[in-house]
């Protein structure tokens, strides 16, 4: 487990997050899990980047920020123990925290610097963006026609909009042309075979009812995050003001302590939350519900009008198909518009 994955955990203990089952393992048509095998190599290796530099992205700003309430933590204590007295028993180990405060500060310099450097968040947003388009690259192949020869090596901007294909992604051009040929095989007359369409439109929907149960999950553990954070920055305040008060009347320096790393803390936690956007995450994970939903049930729809699907029929599966890719294609380039703009020198 991260750094911040370990950190939200902790944030979220004794929360009982109501998640839905997971969604049986979709099974592609048998003309297509060539396919899928072949793709699925690049996928995983495109996913494993994908996953490490995401975890180092957002294990570095949860613990820059952190981070920095230590600092001042470690700024303040020797304040509130005495330790600064030059007559205190203990005022030799005063240096101990200027020295922990000196550390903390260089660790943060260290996570930024490297972090930057390295570029994690691009890396990231460019690793998953390649491994979600060669997920989805078996449920395109059917809808891309190969009979007629084209310059266009990726296969989404054969069937989309240039603004929804992101066929910049070079990676995904180079894996749709290692796959050209098998795909032209393994969709040939493939809208003749009634078998293959029916089987074909329930794979989609298991895919798109994965899906749909995982940002299910993601607006729940968003909308939790949210709530614990902003229950301890009240109480965080609330004993801030309430040690300011008391400052009127008692002259201590651990109320300083309170009045000080409170506040940090608070502040800490607001900002980590604000950078990894919980509240626009839950906001589009739950619109994607329920866009998955509307989607599965058109597909659905058109899947029963026929028992033969064939002609107008079949086209009005493939059309409900192409608009579920089109949204998820959607919906991926509004998480790289959210993302993108927060980089790691925010924190």
């Amino acid at each position: 487990m991260t750094l911040h994955q370990t950190i939200q955990r902790i944030l979220l203990l004794g929360t009982r997050l109501e998640l839905l089952p997971p969604a049986p393992q979709p099974q592609p048509p048998p003309r297509l899990a060539p396919l899928v095998e072949s793709i699925a190599a690049d996928h995983r290796a495109c996913d494993a980047r994908a996953v490490h530099f995401g975890h180092r992205y957002r294990s570095g700003f949860w613990a820059i920020y952190l981070l920095s309430a230590i600092a001042v933590l470690c700024a303040i204590v020797p304040l509130a123990l005495g330790w600064d007295d030059h007559g205190h028993a203990l005022h030799p180990f005063a240096g101990v925290w200027a020295a922990a405060e000196v550390g903390v500060i260089a660790i943060v310099s260290a996570i930024y610097w490297i972090g930057d450097r390295r570029d994690w968040q691009g890396e990231w947003l460019k690793e998953r963006t390649t491994a979600e388009l060669a997920w989805y690259l078996p449920l395109v192949a059917p809808l891309v026609d190969f009979e007629h020869p084209s310059l266009q090596r990726n296969w989404y901007a054969r069937v989309f909009d240039p603004a929804q294909s992101l066929h910049t992604t070079d990676e995904v051009a180079a894996i749709c042309s290692r796959n050209e040929a098998l795909a032209r095989t393994s969709t040939a007359h493939a809208w003749q075979d009634p078998a293959f369409i029916a089987s074909y439109a329930h794979w989609t929907i298991d895919i798109l009812e994965a899906q749909r149960r995982y940002h299910h999950g993601v607006a729940l553990k968003q909308h939790a995050l949210q709530h614990r954070v902003h229950a301890m920055n009240t109480w965080l305040f609330a004993l801030t003001a309430l040690g300011a008060l008391l400052h009127l009347l008692l002259h201590t320096l651990w109320l300083t302590l309170v009045t000080t790393f409170f506040p940090a803390l608070g502040a800490s936690l607001h900002g980590a939350l604000a950078q990894s956007e919980a509240y626009r995450l839950a906001a589009s994970s739950e619109r994607l519900v329920r866009d998955l939903q509307t989607t599965i049930d058109r597909i659905r729809a058109a899947l029963e009008q026929s028992t033969v699907p064939a002609g107008s029929d079949a086209a009005a599966i493939k059309r409900s198909i192409e608009d579920a890719i089109a949204l998820i294609l959607e919906e991926h380039q509004d998480w790289q518009m959210l993302v993108r703009p927060h980089h790691l020198p925010l924190a």
